[in-house]
């Protein structure tokens, strides 16, 4: 009898970059090639290890990729990572993962320095992940834009925009008519988290935003965009409100809905996929121009007047998106 053909091998993957605040080197790596409890549980972020022990037995990992190497900002933290995750390879430097994968994730959130970051990959050829904010400047969203137009594979995309609890309320606005006005809550600032309510809020509005104001004091924004169809869409972001991260609110002419986006584990999992999917036949979980118009609204502000505007004041800036 013939033998059957070798099954492809697993896409290999380097998961690059950890700074402070952000668990996903621990949670995407997981995710993709399973995990120990008993060291994921060393963690320093608890709650990843809590919805991974929460999963079916032997329902967690990917076929068809692996996270094979893996590199920290800080040296030290690495090890763990490894371990908890099943990394074979902790690397001294970024660019050693050059010729050595497939594919790169570059799991930091803070933005601000991703055009670096993703340079030496982007230069390589090789497709590339970049956590949410992907930029921070025009300058830089104009540079991912460049690339792109080059033909680069690169893609980014907040978790949230995947939600499990958002995808019956996208798929029928029925039950409470046309929309009126929509709020998402975030934590920490504009800048880097405003993305997690809007890529949520522009799945269930689509484009059309035609401006945006921001008034901002210490601890506390509220940007509000307002669409053309009519609907009004205020996110609030307070430095401290991680208690009530990803509370949604819809109201139409027929009713209204609350939505907590609180499945992070699901969320990733179909985030992920999307990825190797994209990496393995070019086909984007979402178009690359959606994730442009969702980090525009940051960039319409000079950096000086989204954090400084006194209180009582607004700005309005123009939003093409």
């Amino acid at each position: 009898m013939p033998e059957n053909p070798p099954s492809p091998s697993p896409l290999r993957l380097a998961m690059l970059g950890m700074v402070p605040g952000n668990g996903h080197p621990y949670s995407w790596s997981a995710i993709i090639n399973d995990f120990d409890s008993a060291l994921m549980a060393q963690c320093p972020y608890p709650v990843i290890g809590q919805y991974l022990d929460a999963q079916p037995s032997g329902s967690v990992g990917i076929p068809d990729a692996c996270v094979t190497h893996i590199w920290t900002d800080q040296p030290e933290e690495a090890p763990l990572v490894a371990a908890a995750a099943n990394i074979d390879h902790v690397i001294t430097k970024p660019n050693d993962a050059i010729g050595a994968v497939e594919a790169v994730f570059i799991a930091t959130d803070n933005g601000f320095d991703h055009v670096a970051r993703a340079r030496p990959f982007i230069g390589d050829g090789l497709p590339v992940f970049i956590d949410k904010p992907l930029a921070l400047t025009t300058e830089d969203l104009t540079t991912f834009v460049q690339w792109r137009q080059e033909g680069a594979r690169l893609i980014s995309s907040s978790g949230l925009r995947f939600a499990p609890e958002l995808y019956a309320l996208a798929a029928d606005f029925t039950p409470i008519g046309e929309l009126r006005w929509l709020s998402g809550l975030t934590r920490r600032a504009w800048e880097n988290y405003g993305i997690h309510a809007l890529e949520p809020l522009y799945r269930l509005t689509c484009p059309g935003f035609a401006s945006i104001r921001l008034e901002s004091r210490p601890g506390l924004e509220v940007a509000h965009l307002e669409h053309r169809s009519g609907a009004q869409v205020t996110i609030p972001i307070i430095a401290d409100g991680g208690a009530s991260f990803g509370a949604l609110h819809a109201v139409g002419t027929k009713g209204q809905k609350h939505i907590q986006l609180a499945d992070t584990y699901t969320a990733f999992r179909r985030q992920i996929p999307g990825f190797i999917d994209y990496v393995q036949t070019g086909t984007e979980p979402c178009p690359f121009i959606e994730s442009i118009r969702t980090h525009g609204p940051a960039h319409r502000w000079p950096p000086q007047s989204l954090r400084r505007l006194p209180p009582g004041r607004s700005g309005r800036n123009p939003l093409p998106l």
